[in-house]
C-alpha cells in the first residue's frame, strides 16, 4: 500500500466511524413527537427512523461493532504511511534509525489519536446533539442497513450484553426514554416562569402537572357533608331541598345510609309531586377505588357520563362521594357545584 493510498484510508476510515458515532447519538437523542408525525405523513427515513428508535439497542450494538472494527482499522492502514513520512522528514537530523523511528512512530500516533478523537468522535457526536431530529432521519436508514447485513453478529452481541445486564440486576431496554419525567415538568415550568420564558399565571399547566400524580382519595368528600335524600323521595321533598339549597342534584341513601344513586332535578319536573321517584328516573353511581389515579377516574366517568362516584376503600366500605366538579376544579378552578356539601 503507497502512502497516499493510507491517508486516503485514513479519511475513508475516520468518515466510517464518524457515521457510526453520529447515528447513535442521533438514535438516542432524537425525539419521538418530532419523528413520528412525520412517518404518518409518509416519509419513508422517517419511519426507518422511527423503528430503528424503537430498537435503539440493536442499534447501539451496530453502531459499536462499526466504531470498534474502525478503531482497529485507522491506526493498522494509516501508520505505516505516517510512519515512513515522518522516517522521510527526521532523515537529516543527527540521530539513529532507531531514535528517528520511535519519534515517528509517537508522532504518527499522536497525529492519529487526534484525527481519531476531534474527526471520528467528537465533531459528529456534537453535530448530532445539535440537530438528533434532522440526524437521525439521514443516518438512521444506512445504519439499519448495517445492523440488517449483519444481522446474526449484531444479535449475538445484543444477547450476551442483555444477559450481564440482567445479571447486575438492571432489565435492559430496546428504546431509549425520551420523555420527562412530572418531577421534571414541574422544574422545567418553574424554571421558565423565573426566566421570563413562559407565562402560567393561571397555573394551568402546574395543575396539570399536579392533577397526573393526584390519586381519588385526594378529593373524595365524606357522605356527612354532602345534602343527600332518603331512597322514597318525592319530587316534592326535591323541590323543597331545590327551594332551600338551591342544588340540581341529589344523591339518594338507604335506610343503612349507602348512596344508592343521585337524581337531576329535570328528570322528575314531569313526575307526581306526592309519588315516590321511580327507579328508572335514579342515575346509578360509579364505583372507584379510593387509590385511583384521579386522571384514569375522569376516563371512567366519561364513560359511563355519570357525574356522581362511590369512592370505596380497601376492604369495599364507602369512604365518600367524588364528583366530576371536583376533578375538573383541579384542572381548571374553581366551578360551581351542582350537588353541595352541607
Amino acid at each position: 500500500m503507497t502512502d497516499l493510498s493510507g491517508i486516503i484510508w485514513l479519511w475513508v476510515l475516520l468518515a466510517v466511524n464518524a457515521f457510526f458515532v453520529g447515528a447513535e447519538f442521533a438514535v438516542v437523542a432524537a425525539r419521538r413527537s418530532q419523528i413520528e408525525p412525520k412517518a404518518q405523513a409518509g416519509s419513508w427515513a422517517a419511519g426507518v427512523a422511527l423503528k430503528a428508535m424503537e430498537r435503539a439497542s440493536l442499534m447501539l450494538a451496530t453502531s459499536q461493532l462499526g466504531i470498534t472494527v474502525c478503531s482497529l482499522l485507522i491506526l493498522g492502514v494509516s501508520e505505516p504511511a505516517i510512519h515512513h513520512l515522518f522516517d522521510d522528514l527526521l532523515h537529516g537530523l543527527p540521530l539513529s534509525y532507531e531514535a528517528i523511528s520511535a519519534i515517528a512512530l509517537v508522532l504518527t500516533i499522536l497525529i492519529v489519536t487526534v484525527l481519531h478523537v476531534v474527526v471520528g468522535e467528537m465533531v459528529p457526536k456534537n453535530l448530532a446533539f445539535s440537530v438528533p431530529d434532522r440526524a437521525v432521519l439521514i443516518l438512521a436508514p444506512p445504519l439499519a442497513a448495517v445492523a440488517f447485513a449483519f444481522k446474526p453478529v449484531i444479535f449475538a452481541l445484543n444477547w450476551m450484553a442483555n444477559i450481564l445486564v440482567r445479571w447486575s440486576g438492571f432489565e435492559p431496554k430496546d428504546e431509549a426514554q425520551s420523555v420527562f419525567t412530572l418531577d421534571e415538568m414541574a422544574t422545567i415550568v418553574e424554571q421558565s416562569q423565573k426566566e421570563g420564558k413562559f407565562d402560567d399565571r393561571a397555573g394551568a399547566v402546574s395543575a396539570t402537572i399536579e392533577f397526573t400524580s393526584k390519586k381519588v382519595s385526594d378529593i373524595t368528600v365524606p357522605l356527612a357533608d354532602i345534602v343527600t335524600l332518603p331512597e322514597g323521595s318525592t319530587p316534592l321533598d326535591v323541590e323543597r331541598e331545590v327551594a332551600q339549597r338551591g342544588f340540581s342534584r341529589y344523591v339518594l341513601i338507604d335506610e343503612a345510609g349507602e348512596p344508592t344513586g343521585y337524581i337531576h332535578l329535570k328528570d322528575i319536573i314531569d313526575r307526581d309531586d306526592d309519588e315516590p321517584i321511580p327507579a328508572k328516573r335514579v342515575r346509578q353511581l360509579t364505583s372507584l377505588y379510593r387509590g385511583l389515579d384521579l386522571e384514569d377516574a375522569l376516563a371512567q366517568l366519561r364513560k359511563t357520563g355519570a357525574h356522581i362516584a362511590r369512592v370505596f376503600d380497601a376492604s369495599g366500605e364507602t369512604e365518600g362521594l367524588l364528583f366530576l366538579e371536583d376533578i375538573i376544579e383541579e384542572l381548571i378552578g374553581e366551578v360551581q357545584d351542582a350537588t353541595r356539601r352541607r
